[in-house]
Parts: structure tokens; sequence; C-alpha cells
């Protein structure tokens, strides 16, 4: 699969590594509803680090189409908040 964080580019990451990071996107999720900010923060770059470390960059000039797209680092609560799905970030 093909994810974009916002900001950064593109990463391909195997669809194996999906069970570890819905983990982090149901705590995301839990954190976004209670408005708990700094774990919140803790999250969401738990989330970015793991999709960076699991997953294998692709080229700045690569134009695949992205199948996820994960809000940048720095992007606010709300932001996220109106990202989400009905399963929150991350499909599954």
């Amino acid at each position: 699969m093909i994810v974009r964080i916002m900001g950064e580019g593109q990463v391909k990451l195997d669809d194996a590594h999906f069970t570890e990071l819905n983990k982090l996107d149901d705590e995301l999720l839990a954190e976004l509803e209670s408005g708990d900010e700094a774990g919140f923060r803790r999250t969401l770059g738990a989330l970015l680090d793991a999709v960076r470390r699991l997953g294998t960059p692709l080229p700045d000039d690569a134009l695949e189409p992205s199948e996820l797209i994960l809000p940048a680092p720095d992007a606010a609560l709300g932001e996220v908040r109106d990202m989400l799905g009905d399963d929150g970030l991350i499909p599954g």
C-alpha cells in the first residue's frame, strides 16, 4: 500500500504492518475523542515514526496514487479530527 504523510512524501508499506499501525490509530482516536492534546501529539508522532520505520520511501519524483493519507507531524487536533473516517485514520 502507498501511504502519504502530508508534507513529507510517500512510502510503500506492506499490509502485514497494519496490525501494529491500527493499535496506534485506536489510541489516537481515543485521545482525539477525549481532547488529550499531549497524548494525541505523542501517539501521532509514534504512528508517523512507525510508518517511516516500516515503510520504504518512494523517490521524490514518484507520482503514485496514495491509498492512505496521514496528517503532517505538526497537524492540529482539529485538522486530524476532520480527516478521520469511521475506522480512524487507518482503515481496518
